[in-house]
């Protein structure tokens, strides 16, 4: 269970995660976002994970079966990542306190959910309970047979994009919505079933208001 008494702590302003399983659309929300964002002027940063750094580029490769890594090992990798990500120069903390909105596909909560899978709960929680939540998680839902649909046109499958392992990983986000309801998070849940469009004007609308 997450630690209330750092919420204030721990609840970094300016930032945003958008998470879902496979084919639930995240990148085109964070990409929309980002140009919402250009064309109200508003100053923003559009980001995601893995990132481009040697280590987020190791994991890509893993991901598209150009090299082999044990499940521990993936997770270790993502949160090494993510460090980078959260503190290096020019990364999502300093951009955020510089009163830019951070827009992240994806952060540490599709870690909970995908590498939990292999690794369990515990394991990956500990892995990232140092870093800072995002001040809106949007997730988006939409069932693993539906995200199987819209994954069918891609020519290549990543290591985790099949039916069996998205619908576990989508268990373990009901955990994170559930784990993290007290958080001090706004998080906000939407079904990806919806039009693009119509999405993103809910997310628009919460973000901005």
């Amino acid at each position: 269970m997450y630690h209330k008494k750092k919420i204030k702590e721990m609840v970094l302003k300016n930032f945003i995660a958008l998470e879902g399983i496979d084919g639930a659309g995240t990148t085109t929300q964070a990409d929309l976002l980002a140009e919402r964002c250009r064309e109200e002027g508003r100053p923003a940063l559009l980001t995601r994970e893995p990132t481009d750094s040697e280590t987020g580029l190791l994991i890509r490769k893993i991901l598209r079966k150009e090299a082999v890594a044990l499940p521990r090992t993936m997770a270790c990798l993502f949160a090494a990542d993510r460090n980078e990500h959260l503190d290096g120069p020019g990364g999502i903390r300093e951009a955020a306190e510089e009163g830019r909105l951070v827009i992240c596909d994806r952060y540490l909560f599709s870690s909970l959910a995908y590498q939990s899978v292999d690794c369990g709960w515990d394991f990956v929680h500990t892995l990232n309970n140092c870093f800072p939540l995002p001040e809106f998680l949007v997730f988006l839902a939409i069932p693993p047979a539906e995200g199987e649909i819209r994954l069918a046109g891609r020519r290549e499958r990543e290591i985790y994009e099949y039916t069996e392992f998205q619908t576990k990983a989508a268990a373990f986000y009901e955990k994170v919505l559930h784990e993290y309801a007290g958080s001090g998070m706004k998080i906000l849940r939407l079904a990806a079933t919806e039009t693009p469009e119509v999405i993103h004007e809910k997310i628009w609308e919460a973000v901005s208001g």
